[in-house]
């Protein structure tokens, strides 16, 4: 099967001609009026600025440790200099993701709102269709990427070795640098994105919302349009990047750890299962692409069964696919071979059987996330309901609800941890995780449709736009919550099998399989108990981030109220500029360190003890995955008993319980949208960091 690994680069060039074509469909459509056309092209200048300014930070970032990693591998027998052009294309890739992305969302919104005139139908067309740009740049740019890489790399003279002594060990090694560059431009873009948006968020809701009584789209709030260019800075870029950087962590993870199959082959066929999770995700590419046609409706139609119809047949489609992959790569022998000093015996069926079991997880963890967060389900009732009392128990039962949460979905996690290694060993971890995320394609498609069409909606507002536009545009922004929610579980379900994947692959590549780790060595458990907190630091570092760029959100909106006359009556326009400038400036400098943090952590770690890194990445995903389940499903639970009482319930808008349930939604704005997210990348690139440093400890 080597030699038809030119086909991967191949499915990438797909993915990224049918996300052309659909822009460029895109952006034939009409925009609208004169007004629709003003306040979309705020939102785009300020969300493209936001990107350039943090992109020409980024790019310094990217020459220093590409010139660090470049000069610590030169001549090392496990590695190549050439592991700093992986790091760049990686980086590169994953800031192209967010760019193309942020480029289509910031064109769909308008036209999402225009075509809401005609019928609820035109409008999803509109919306998914950028949405769908959006998943197929980032599984293109990933599978393209990596596929182009490990195609060159394949050239013995490239990395300086003799003819007829190919090490494949050599070459991954080199090509993880691609998974490195995409997990740091990710943390940075999550966590600059999340502060971006909530900033502007709490500034629009506490001030306009609460003290001045304004609606939070309205034309009148000076953060409205700050706002709505953190919902594409922070869910289009800023989840682009997330679901980039775990995809190609999966595949990654699953090529090093499919090294110990390929000895029980011979020949070419011991390549095989190195590269079957590069031909799963191009064929995951062409079926998300095919996925992406049934996601159609009919007015008065049901737009979340069109999602779902998409979404889930596209899962179901890849399992068969997979099936026959499977067994064609691996054949129907039996691989043996030792893991912890322990002989094992597995088969195709057994992968299959794991990939199987990723996915069902992840389905249910997307579940489970939706009914925790969901305003037609009781917990979301019962917060909504202890806002009768206040603030103070809005925010009790919102904490009560996120502890919760963690429960079943860590149960899940665990089950498919077990399940997986049960039937394939750690390779069947990663092809868990790799399982979750085969049509990353199609599943991102439908998390980026949301931010689209919440935008649609403020733009129906500020536009002044009939109030039949604002209702088709809420009914899709309602789906997209859910889809988000479902979004999130994938995310947090992924993040844990990849990460697992990741470590399994450092433990191999530093000899720690032979022998294991012992916890009860001081220095494993000192990094375990050091893992465990960095997680906390790391979301202590963001929040605070979020409090202080949203003070200054906070200051800019009330002077705005006070020494401009005519805002609140609308005679003067408010400046829009100076509160899109105030996020951007703080989320560039509030994100350099947390970033840091995560990348020198696992470094300083590893120089002094490999089994102490080992420690400090099992405590760190262990609390990174239970922390960030807590504030994402936290802070949706809260976001949602805001809508809910907003619907009618409770007293509705402007009643005592609406005041403290957007005091709730503040609180969990950076919960679920700024550290909880970034929490996923944290512990993917902790992990990858600890990869790409072992052949160095």
């Amino acid at each position: 099967m080597i030699n038809y690994v030119w086909l991967i680069p191949l499915a990438g060039l797909a993915a990224l001609g049918y996300a052309f074509l659909k822009s460029a469909w895109i952006n034939r459509q009409d925009s609208g009026t004169e007004k629709m056309k003003t306040i979309a092209a705020a939102i785009r200048e300020g969300a493209m600025a936001f990107l350039m300014r943090e992109y020409r930070i980024l790019a310094v970032f990217v020459i220093v440790v590409a010139a660090l990693l470049g000069w610590v591998n030169r001549d090392q027998p496990d590695s190549h200099q050439l592991i700093a052009l992986s790091f760049v294309v990686g980086a590169v890739c994953s800031g192209l993701a967010g760019f193309f992305g942020m480029r289509v969302a910031t064109a769909a919104n308008v036209r999402t709102t225009n075509r809401a005139r005609e019928g609820l139908a035109q409008a999803l067309d509109i919306a998914f269709g950028g949405g769908a740009v959006m998943g197929m740049s980032v599984v293109g740019l990933g599978v393209l990427g990596l596929g182009g890489l490990f195609l060159l790399y394949n050239n013995t003279h490239i990395l300086g070795m003799a003819p007829g002594s190919f090490d494949v060990n050599r070459v991954l090694n080199v090509l993880a640098g691609f998974s490195l560059g995409a997990s740091s431009i990710a943390l940075f873009a999550r966590v600059g994105g999340g502060i971006f948006t909530k900033a502007a968020d709490v500034g629009a809701d506490l001030v306009g919302k609460v003290e001045a009584g304004i609606p939070e789209d309205d034309p009148r709030n000076p953060a409205t349009i700050a706002d709505n260019v953190g919902d594409n800075v922070g869910d289009v870029a800023g989840m682009g990047a997330d679901l980039f950087e775990s995809y190609v962590g999966a595949i990654i993870g699953s090529m090093v750890l499919g090294v110990a199959w390929g000895r029980g082959l011979e020949g070419q066929a011991s390549f095989n299962p190195i590269i079957l999770p590069l031909f799963i995700a191009a064929a995951g590419i062409i079926v998300s692409i095919a996925g992406t046609f049934v996601v159609k409706t009919k007015e008065g139609g049901n737009p979340q069964a069109a999602l779902d119809r998409g979404t889930f047949g596209a899962g179901a489609v890849m399992l068969v696919v997979s099936y026959f992959l499977i067994h064609a790569f691996l054949g129907e022998g039996t691989f043996n071979f030792n893991e912890f000093g322990v002989a094992h015996t597995f088969t195709a069926q057994g992968v299959f059987y794991a990939t199987l079991g990723g996915l069902v997880a992840g389905i249910l963890i997307g579940v489970v996330t939706e009914y925790y967060t969901s305003d037609h389900k009781s917990p979301v009732h019962g917060i909504a309901r202890e806002s009768l009392t206040g603030p103070s128990t809005n925010i009790i039962s919102g904490l009560a609800v996120g502890m919760l949460s963690t429960a079943i979905p860590t149960l899940l996690i665990s089950g498919a941890i077990m399940f997986a290694y049960a039937n394939a060993g750690l390779y069947g971890i990663a092809m868990a995780a790799l399982g979750m995320l085969s049509t990353t394609g199609i599943q991102l498609a439908v998390d980026a449709y949301g931010p689209i069409a919440d935008n649609a909606g403020g733009i129906a507002e500020m536009a002044g736009l009939e109030a039949i536009v604002r209702e088709r545009t809420d009914k899709l922004d309602a789906v997209g919550n859910t889809t988000a929610a479902i979004g999130k579980g994938f995310a947090i379900g992924s993040a844990a099998l990849t990460a697992l994947a990741l470590f399994s692959a450092f433990a191999t590549k530093a000899g720690l399989l032979e022998h294991g780790i012992n916890v009860l060595e001081p220095s494993v458990m000192a990094g375990v108990f050091i893992g465990g907190m960095l997680p906390f630091l790391f979301s202590a570092m963001a929040m605070k981030a979020v409090g202080r760029a949203a003070f200054k959100m906070i200051e800019e909106v009330r002077r705005q109220f006070r020494e401009i006359p005519g805002i609140r009556e609308g005679t003067t326009p408010a400046d829009h500029a100076r509160c899109v400038d105030i996020s951007t400036a703080a989320a560039i400098k509030e994100m350099i360190i947390p970033g840091l943090l995560a990348i020198l952590a696992p470094v300083a770690m590893g120089f002094y003890s490999a089994e102490a890194l080992g420690g400090l990445l099992v405590g760190t995903t262990v609390g990174g995955v239970m922390l960030a389940i807590f504030m994402s499903n936290a802070g949706g639970a809260w976001d949602n008993a805001k809508k809910y009482i907003e619907g009618g319930h409770h007293g509705g808008k402007g009643s005592e319980a609406h005041k403290a349930a957007v005091i709730g939604d503040t609180v969990g704005d950076p919960f679920k949208d700024t550290a909880g997210p970034a929490l996923n990348i944290l512990i993917k690139l902790m992990s990858v960091v600890a990869l790409v440093i072992a052949p160095l400890i």
